[in-house]
């Protein structure tokens, strides 16, 4: 029997969209975006996403992309759900009835790798959508083929299909993804502007995003552009504060 309920997803973020996941042409992470792309085209049923950063936005930005066409999905943040789901019943719960729904998409798989009760689920989970023909994606930290998988046969599913490494961003990729983030806003930041918060503030992208929602919120308050003096301003009241 199908499941009664299954909600969209846990967590689902909406500023996730496929239009506004960043990637350079020819790139790594391009290729990564048209692989998760070939889940709603049909010509993939399933794509791993491993290293770098941006699984959680590609994979949440599927689900959202999928619903939209009215398709049944589920996002699972696996990380999570450990903490809920954590014995043999509550992870055959949790697993229960996906294999009827359109997509699924499992999040930071490998940290619950290791346990015995979710290896297991897992596979079964990954035999009923190959054979039911439901397009999964799933994402993790490492190369699929050197994660520490106890089940010999879940490490094997693990490698199906196509396997695409996320690469990490250099500056000059960071700026333009921190430029086309506050364009998205509405904020006009230059090139100067987002040279210094990337080199004197913040390097790693959850921070610079944070910083940037920070900026945004003062900027409105107070009604002032998104200058070198004005960001420095609001980092010395956030220190003093």
């Amino acid at each position: 029997m199908p499941p009664q309920q299954l909600s969209l997803g846990i967590g689902l973020s909406d500023d996730a969209r496929l239009d506004n996941f960043y990637a350079r042409p020819d790139s790594a992470n391009q290729f990564a975006l048209t692989a998760a792309q070939r889940l709603l085209s049909g010509d993939e049923q399933y794509v791993c996403l491993w290293g770098g950063k941006g699984r959680s936005h590609l994979a949440q930005a599927l689900c959202l992309e999928a619903s939209a066409r009215g398709w049944q999905v589920q996002y699972l943040p696996l990380a999570t759900m450990r903490d809920y789901a954590f014995d043999a019943e509550g992870i055959e719960a949790a697993l229960s009835g996906l294999e009827y729904l359109d997509l699924i998409c499992l999040d930071d798989l490998d940290q619950v790798l290791g346990h015995k009760d979710w290896e297991r689920g897992l596979f079964h989970l990954f035999n009923r959508l190959r054979d039911a023909g439901v397009p999964l994606l799933v994402c993790v930290r490492e190369n699929p083929a050197h994660l520490q998988v106890g089940l010999a046969d879940l490490k094997s599913r693990l490698q199906w299909g196509l396997s695409c490494q996320l690469q990490p961003l250099n500056d000059e990729e960071k700026l333009e993804l921190l430029q086309m983030r506050a364009q998205a806003r509405g904020l006009q930041l230059t090139p100067e502007v987002a040279q210094y918060l990337i080199q004197r503030v913040a390097r790693d992208l959850d921070g610079l995003f944070r910083l940037l929602d920070e900026l945004d919120r003062a900027s409105l308050q107070q009604q002032r552009k998104l200058t070198i003096p004005f960001v420095r301003q609001v980092l010395e009241t956030d220190a003093r504060s």
